[in-house]
């Protein structure tokens, strides 16, 4: 028998200081059996970096032609394409092609810094891609809010965040290690 998605409810309260955005979001995720909640909090801080009425959870880690996250216009074109963990070139390529703008969110300790040395010279031409690391104690912190029906206000400010429910908290820093806007952003 097929495992099934873990769904989790969400009311997210969004205050982004950073970008100004302000918003209140009644979410869904559902957690493929191949998901790791992990990952799953790490999409949930993505969309909250990303945050807008437009920016959606896609079918993400079931599809090959869709990434984690993405914002559309009204006319179908792609403007934000999230990818989570240590994509290939090829996946990367796809994004930078499809969309105006690409992020690629890894995480943990080991294996995006190992990621990220080999391919760190063959992404410098996309002008549209930026890259953020999660430290595997900052994801740690974020699982630790993990509960089937979840309260919770992000506060963003200065590139820190804070994720709250009210009870605990997590204090995320993501790494910058690529900017769309500054190719030369380096390794932290």
């Amino acid at each position: 028998m097929a495992l099934k998605a873990t769904v989790y409810k969400v009311n997210l309260s969004i205050a982004d200081m950073d970008r100004q955005y302000y918003g209140d979001h009644q979410l869904t995720l559902a957690c493929h059996p191949s998901e790791t909640e992990e990952r799953m909090m790490v999409r949930l801080l993505a969309f909250s970096l990303y945050a807008s009425d437009e920016l959606v959870f896609t079918r993400g880690i079931s599809t090959d032609d869709e990434p984690d996250l993405w914002q559309r216009d009204l006319a179908g074109q792609i403007n934000l394409w999230v990818e989570l963990g240590t994509p290939d070139i090829d996946r990367i390529r796809k994004g930078c092609h499809r969309a105006d703008q690409m992020v690629v969110m890894c995480f943990g300790d080991r294996a995006p810094g190992v990621w990220w040395d080999r391919l760190r010279p063959k992404v410098s031409r996309f002008d549209n891609l930026t890259v953020l690391h999660l430290a595997g104690d900052d994801c740690q912190s974020l699982r630790s809010l993990i509960a089937r029906t979840m309260g919770l206000q992000v506060s963003i400010q200065d590139g820190q965040v804070l994720v709250t429910d009210g009870e605990h908290s997590a204090h995320v820093t993501p790494g910058l290690w690529l900017s769309a806007s500054n190719c030369g952003a380096s390794h932290d």
